[in-house]
C-alpha cells in the first residue's frame, strides 16, 4: 500500500537485518523510547531498508555500507510516528492530500478518519473521493466506513445520501479501509435495527472492528448491550466515570481533544486518579480547525495536553502510537520501532514537550523543524463534488426567518436549544418567551437567538426553525453548510435580514461559513468541495478562518470554536434538543416537537 506489502519482502528484510545488504539510513546515537516495553533505551541504533525498520539495537556496523545515510541524533528521543485513531478530516475544512501537508510537520504519520461527513453529502462516491485524493501519500490514511448515512431517520430531517449494508458490504473490499465508523445510532443498536445489525455482522465477518459513539449518560445494562453487540471502541466519554466503565467492559477508550471538544482534561483523570491499566486508552483529536493545527498541533498537542495533565509521557505516546495501532490490529505494521514496521519515526528535542525535530514516514524524512521536506502530487477536483448547495430558492428574504406565534401580544412557552461552550451536548429548555403582534423576535438581552436549518440536497423547501440561548449574540448573523451530519445550510443570528443574507451567500459560492453584521460581511470561508472543504492550502484556509473568529468575536461574546458547536445544533443523535429541516427533535424522546409549548388545560 505505501511499499511492497510484507509478505512480498520477508526474506528481503531477514537479509537487511543480518546485513547481508546494507541499510538505507542508520540512526544512531538516540534514546529510543520503547513502546512495547515502556523503556528509554539509551544508545540503541535503528535501521531502515525498503521503507521499514529492520534492526533495532546497540551493533549497528554489520548495516553500514558506502551508501548509508548515517543520522548523528545526539541524544534526541526516537519514538513511534503518530497516529490519530479517530478524525474527520472534513472537519478540518482541507482536502486530504493539504490535510497530510498540514499535520505531517508534527508528527502524525498514520490517520484513521471516518468520512461520515461528505459520505451524507454525496454518499460512496464521496468516500471514493477521499480515498482517491488521499492516497499514497506519506501520510498513512485508513479509512472507516460511515455507519450512520443519514444519521436518523428520514422523519427527522434530509440527508444528501444513504449508505445501506450492501454499500458497507462492498466498500469492505476496498484497500484503505480499516473497519466500520462511529456508531451513532445506538438506539439502532440496542433495538436490534436490522440495518444497524447488518453493517456491524458484515464488518466483523471481515475481520474488522466497529467503531463506537454512546452518548447515553447511562452507563448500565444498556452499555453493556451496545458493546456485547462487536462495538470495540467508543470516543464519547465526556467523564471520569465514563471512561472507567467503558474500559472496564473491554473496549478501546478514545479520548477526545479537538479544537471545540475539550474533554482530555476530565476524562484523563481515569488514568491518573486510579491504578487502572493504561493500554486500553487511546489519545484523538476527533475534529481540528486549520489555525488551531498549524498553531497548537495536531495529534502532538493531544499528547502534551495529556503530559500536562499528569500521564507520563511514556504511556502518552502509547496512547497514540502502539495502542491504536494494536485497536485496528495493524500493530505488525505501525505503532512501534521494531523489526518489520513501517519507519514511521519521530525525532523529539524534549520527550515531556512533545518539541519535534523530525519527522520519518516510510523511512523517508518528510519534515525537519516544522517544515515539510518533501514535495506532494497535484490531483485535479473532480467536479461532482463542487457546488452541491441546491436549495428549493435561489434567494432568501427576512419573511423566511420570521416566527409566528398563536397570540397577537403576551407569552408563550418554547422549547430553546442551550448550547455549551466546547461541549458537545445540548439541554433543553422551555423558557417564558415575547410574543408581539404574532411574532417571536430574538431577545438579545435574555441571550435568545433564532436558529434556522434549509435543506440543501434535493431542493425540498424544507426549513427548520426554533430558538437557541448560550451563543451571547450581540448582532448580526452566522451560517454555515458544515451541519452535522446531513450538512443542510445552517443559519442562526438575531437580525432576520443578516440571517437571509448569511443563507444566500452560501447558496452562492457553494458552501461555507459566515459572519454578517448590519447587511454587510465581515467573514467568509468558500467551502466548495460538498459545502465541507476548501480547495486551498492549510494557510489560506487558516487566515480565512482566523478573519471568521475576528469577525465573530464582533458580533457574539461565546469564544471557543463557535462555527463547531454551531455546527452540532443539528445533529439529531446527540441529547437533549436539536433542529433540522424538519424542525425540532427531542433526542432524548426521538420525537419531533412544536416549538411551541401547547397549553393542556
Amino acid at each position: 500500500m505505501y511499499s511492497r506489502p510484507r509478505w512480498l519482502i520477508n526474506k528481503e528484510l531477514v537479509d537487511a537485518a543480518l546485513g547481508r545488504v546494507k541499510a538505507d539510513i542508520v540512526l544512531i546515537n538516540g534514546i529510543l523510547v520503547n513502546v512495547y516495553s515502556g523503556e528509554l533505551l539509551d544508545g540503541y541504533n535503528i535501521a531502515i531498508k525498503y521503507g521499514r525498520i529492520v534492526h533495532i539495537g546497540k551493533r549497528i556496523d554489520h548495516l553500514l555500507g558506502d551508501s548509508t545515510q548515517v543520522i548523528d541524533l545526539r541524544g534526541k528521543y526516537i519514538v513511534p510516528g503518530f497516529i490519530d485513531a479517530h478524525v474527520h478530516i472534513e472537519s478540518s475544512m482541507l482536502l486530504p492530500i493539504e490535510f497530510a501537508k498540514a499535520v505531517l510537520p508534527h508528527g502524525t504519520t498514520t490517520v484513521f478518519a471516518d468520512p461520515h461527513e461528505i459520505a451524507n453529502v454525496l454518499g460512496v462516491n464521496g468516500i471514493r473521493f477521499m480515498i482517491e485524493n488521499g492516497k499514497e501519500l506519506p501520510l498513512k490514511i485508513f479509512y472507516t466506513i460511515p455507519s450512520c448515512v443519514p444519521a436518523s431517520t428520514p422523519e427527522f430531517e434530509t440527508s444528501g445520501a444513504s449508505i445501506e449494508v450492501d454499500d458497507v458490504k462492498e466498500i469492505l473490499k476496498w484497500d484503505y479501509i480499516a473497519g466500520l465508523g462511529e456508531m451513532m445510532n445506538y438506539p439502532g443498536v440496542l433495538n436490534n435495527d436490522d440495518k444497524v445489525h447488518g453493517e456491524i455482522s458484515a464488518t466483523l465477518e471481515a475481520g474488522l472492528p466497529v467503531e463506537g459513539h454512546y452518548a447515553d449518560p447511562y452507563l448500565d445494562e444498556k452499555l453493556s448491550a451496545y458493546i456485547a453487540a462487536g462495538i470495540s471502541s467508543c470516543h464519547e466519554s465526556t467523564r471520569k466515570i465514563d471512561g472507567l466503565e467503558r474500559v472496564r467492559r473491554g473496549i478501546w477508550v478514545m479520548i477526545r481533544e479537538g479544537s471545540a471538544w475539550h474533554d482530555l482534561k476530565e476524562v484523563i483523570k481515569a488514568v491518573t486518579e486510579t491504578r487502572i491499566d493504561k493500554r486500553r486508552f487511546i489519545l484523538v483529536t476527533d475534529d481540528r480547525h486549520p489555525e488551531d493545527i498549524i498553531h497548537e498541533g495536531h495529534i502532538d498537542h493531544v499528547v502534551r495536553r495529556a503530559i500536562e495533565e499528569g500521564v507520563d509521557p511514556v504511556s502518552a505516546i502509547q496512547m497514540v502510537t502502539l495502542n491504536p495501532a494494536e485497536h485496528y490490529r495493524l500493530d505488525l505494521e505501525i505503532g512501534g520501532i521494531a523489526p518489520g514496521r513501517y519507519a514511521d519515526i519521530n525525532i523529539l528535542n524534549d520527550l515531556s514537550k512533545v518539541d519535534i525535530h523530525m519527522v520519518m514516514a516510510n523511512g523517508e524524512i518528510v519534515a525537519i523543524d516544522g517544515k515539510l521536506s518533501v514535495g506532494f502530487p497535484t490531483r485535479e477536483v473532480p467536479s461532482y463534488v463542487l457546488d452541491t448547495v441546491k436549495t428549493a430558492k435561489k434567494r432568501y428574504t427576512t419573511e423566511d426567518f420570521i416566527i409566528k406565534a398563536p397570540v397577537r401580544e403576551g407569552i408563550v412557552k418554547a422549547h430553546v436549544i442551550k448550547v455549551y461552550e466546547a461541549k458537545v451536548t445540548t439541554k433543553h429548555l422551555i423558557l417564558d418567551i415575547q410574543v408581539s403582534n404574532y411574532e417571536i423576535k430574538p431577545d438579545i438581552g435574555r441571550d435568545i437567538a433564532k436558529v434556522a436549518v434549509i435543506e440543501r440536497h434535493h431542493r425540498t423547501g424544507n426549513m427548520g426553525i426554533g430558538l437557541v440561548t448560550g451563543f451571547g449574540f450581540k448582532s448580526g448573523a452566522i451560517a454555515s453548510t458544515v451541519a452535522h451530519d446531513s450538512h443542510n445550510l445552517l443559519v442562526a443570528g438575531v437580525d432576520e435580514a443578516d440571517m437571509a443574507i448569511a443563507a444566500n451567500k452560501l447558496i452562492e459560492v457553494g458552501g461555507g461559513m459566515i459572519v454578517v453584521e448590519n447587511r454587510r460581511i465581515l467573514g467568509l470561508v468558500e467551502l466548495r468541495v460538498a459545502g465541507l472543504m476548501s480547495t486551498e492550502d492549510v494557510y489560506k484556509v487558516s487566515e480565512k478562518v482566523s478573519n471568521l473568529n475576528e469577525a465573530w468575536r464582533k458580533i457574539s461574546s461565546l469564544k471557543t470554536s463557535p462555527f463547531m458547536t454551531m455546527s452540532l445544533l443539528s445533529l439529531s443523535v446527540l441529547p437533549e434538543l436539536r433542529v433540522t429541516d424538519k424542525g425540532l427533535i427531542d433526542t432524548l424522546r426521538f420525537k419531533k416537537i412544536d416549538l411551541i409549548e401547547v397549553s393542556k388545560n
